[in-house]
Parts: C-alpha cells; sequence; structure tokens
C-alpha cells in the first residue's frame, strides 16, 4: 500500500529547513543546533567489545540476539524500571534493534489489519511528531491521526478526547516521551488513562521512551512498570530504548524493544523476513553499553549542565521553558519559521521551525499547525560551543521579532 500513499507523508524535515535556509547567506560561521546527533566519547568499554568480537561479523547473527545481549538488555530493563525477576522474561518479552526506528516502524505492521471495525485502520501519532510515525503508519495501510500535543495538555497528546468512531477503528497510538520535540514526560495518571482507552478499544501502545534516561529532576514515569501495576502484565504495550541517546552512541544503531510477549513473537516471525539481525559485535558492545550505569549518570549531568547554561542564557527570552527531560528547547518565539531564518541571516544559528515537525490541524492554516509558533532547539555540542551559541542567540532574539 505505501507507494500508493507516498503523497500522504508530510515532507522531510531536514530538506523542508534546507530550503529554507541554503539560499541564504549566514550572518556568521555556521553552527546546527537542529539536528538531534548526540555528542560525546564512546566508552572504552564499547571500543573493546567490537574489537574483541569483530571477527563475528562473518557470521550471520541469530534474529533475537544472543544470550549475552538478552542477559544485559533484560537485566537493565528490569534494573532501571524496578521490575519483579517474575515479571519481565528476557526470553519472551524483549527483541534487539538496528536503532529503534526500525522497530517503531515496523510495529505497525504487526498490528495492523486490512479493516478494524469495518473500516480503515487508524493509528493515532502525537502532533508534532516523529516523521517516522507517520511513514509506519501509512505503510502499514493505517490512517494517521495526528493529535495536537500543545501546552494546554501539557504537551502531551490527548487521546480520550477523539471522537469514539475513530477509537473504535484504532490499532495502535505512539507515546514520546520524555517527548521530541517538547521534552514533556508523561505522568502516571497519563499512562493509566491511556492503558485504559487502549484496553476499552483494543488498541497498542508504541511507547518511543528512547530519552527515559535523559531527565532534570526525577525518574520520569515509564510505560513498563505503569502498564504492570495496572494489569500485572504488559497486555498492548510495545516500548523502545535506544543506545544513541541513553549512551551517546548514535552511529552504533542499537536499540531494543520490550513488552507483551504475544506482541514480541510476533514481532520476531516478522523481523525474519522483513528486518536485518543485529550483528554480533554490535550485540556485544550493546551488551556492555545495557550493564553499565556509569557511564549514563555522566551523559545525564552533561546535558544538566547544558539545560542549565541555557537556562541561564535564555531563561528570560523567547517563551523559555526548561523540558522535563530529553536535550531539546521547545522555544515559543511566535512563528519558527520566521525566527529560524533570522537566527541563520544574522548569526549562522541553524534551528528547526517547529512546524516542520507538525500538522495543520485545518487545511490552509499555518498557525493552526502545533509547532507553528516554536523553533527547536538541540543542545548537543559541547558546553563551550553551547554557551557561545545560545549568548549569540539571546541577543538576537532579543532584538524582537524579523
Amino acid at each position: 500500500m505505501f507507494p500508493g500513499r507516498l503523497a500522504e507523508l508530510p515532507p522531510a524535515m531536514f530538506a523542508m529547513l534546507a530550503n529554507l535556509l541554503d539560499p541564504v547567506k549566514p550572518g556568521a560561521t555556521p553552527i546546527a543546533l537542529s539536528v538531534g546527533d548526540p555528542r560525546g566519547a564512546v566508552p572504552d568499554f564499547v571500543r573493546e567489545a567490537i574489537a574483541k568480537t569483530a571477527h563475528q561479523f562473518g557470521e550471520y547473527p541469530a534474529i533475537n540476539g544472543t544470550q549475552e545481549w538478552r542477559n544485559a538488555a533484560g537485566g537493565w530493563i528490569k534494573r532501571r524500571f524496578k521490575l519483579p525477576d517474575t515479571a519481565f522474561d528476557a526470553e519472551r518479552n524483549i527483541l534487539p534493534l538496528n536503532g529503534t526506528r526500525e522497530g517503531l516502524f515496523l510495529a505497525a505492521f504487526i498490528v495492523t489489519p486490512q479493516t478494524k471495525a469495518g473500516q480503515r485502520p487508524a493509528i493515532l501519532i502525537p502532533n508534532p511528531f516523529y516523521q517516522c510515525y507517520a511513514a509506519a503508519a501509512l505503510a502499514a495501510g493505517a490512517e494517521p491521526i495526528f493529535v495536537p500535543a500543545r501546552a494546554e495538555t501539557g504537551f502531551l497528546p490527548d487521546f480520550a478526547a477523539l471522537p469514539k468512531s475513530v477509537l473504535e477503528r484504532t490499532v495502535a497510538a505512539y507515546v514520546c516521551s520524555p517527548g521530541n520535540p517538547e521534552g514533556a514526560c508523561a505522568g502516571e495518571n497519563y499512562w493509566r488513562s491511556l492503558f485504559e482507552l487502549a484496553d476499552a478499544h483494543d488498541f497498542t501502545v508504541f511507547a518511543d521512551e528512547c530519552y527515559a534516561d535523559i531527565y532534570f529532576g526525577e525518574e520520569p514515569v515509564s510505560a513498563l512498570p505503569a502498564r504492570f501495576a495496572i494489569s500485572g502484565n504488559f497486555e498492548r504495550l510495545l516500548t523502545f530504548h535506544s543506545l544513541s541517546k541513553r549512551s551517546c552512541l548514535p552511529g552504533l544503531r542499537s536499540g531494543i524493544v520490550a513488552g507483551d510477549a504475544k506482541l514480541i513473537e510476533r514481532f520476531r516471525a516478522f523481523r525474519n523476513y522483513a528486518g536485518p539481525q543485529v550483528p554480533m559485535p554490535i550485540m556485544a558492545a550493546s551488551a556492555a553499553a545495557w550493564r553499565d550505569d556509569s557511564h549514563v549518570a555522566v551523559n545525564r549531568a552533561m546535558y544538566a549542565e547544558r539545560m542549565a547554561m541555557a537556562e541561564r542564557l535564555l531563561g528570560n527570552r523567547a517563551g523559555f521553558r526548561k523540558p522535563d527531560g530529553g536535550f531539546f528547547l521547545w522555544m515559543d518565539v511566535g512563528d519558527g519559521e520566521e525566527t529560524a531564518l533570522k537566527l541563520w541571516r544574522q548569526g549562522g544559528i541553524r534551528v528547526l521551525p517547529g512546524a516542520y515537525m507538525g500538522r495543520e490541524t485545518e487545511a490552509g492554516k499555518p498557525q493552526s499547525n502545533p509547532g507553528f509558533r516554536y523553533i527547536r532547539v538541540a543542545l548537543v555540542h559541547e558546553l563551550s560551543t553551547i554557551e557561545a551559541t545560545l549568548g549569540r542567540m539571546g541577543e538576537i532574539l532579543s532584538e524582537g521579532r524579523a
């Protein structure tokens, strides 16, 4: 179905950004704060694990990972989310992924039938959103339903407000917490309400929790323990985690899907046809990363320092709001595209207009896009670069609107 639905895909956001900025000469040496590309030193134990197992690039790996990987990743799940040993089985509740994008895309295929309630199935997507979600829904033959995540809803989508006619044909709902781009975290009440909705209308929750280990106060409430507290199992839940953000290892392309054992079994069967296995040395390095929490604490402290710097330099400007988690600023500047162009033209600062991650809720009305007023700023560079760039940004924003 995908080729016929291609026109429904949202434009690629970085292609849109290139069209906006590239024809314009930057006002200073360019610096990109537009891409969430985590920067950090590769831990020695990751290098060592890859070097020690490099000969295994000559072997086909198992689709469900090595025993070492399952023990390490499953151990992290139980340790991080404080699950009872009997609640989570690393043989039945988890699979390795070539990065979470692979899992977030393929998951839609295993839950989407030809019809539900006699109609085209629907997949619920927060708006603004990670563009993979929409591509997955369309590829699987579902209709993406974009649900606004605005300040008045705590920057989380209010799925319960949807008409019953939509919920009856819903097969899945994507939730990102801590959120990209807004940095909002779903609390216990939010998760409870969402799972009650999923149970009532028989759909699966896809919890994108790639930023779960980057937070600035208490640990965010996560989907696995929230679901387990309600039902004593992980029914109707798949959650996704990544070493890209947790360990600053985006190039490793290594992630996890965990949750409902029946869905994991279906996922495993589907990946046998459609998903490439994770190479053995990558699994060895991943296992080492999932076993170690100390480097994660260092990374979290690094992001906290960057966020504190941003608060000091921008805290009284442009609708600055400190996020609950993640490494993005989601700044209300009135007109995100106009401001992004101004920052580039005057300061060589490349940020992403929030509208490029969203969809209009009323056709032909750009301001109805929940991201229209915002820019997304990625705090992924070293502290000195962030300090210099945000200082320049603050000066430009203080000059008033373009």
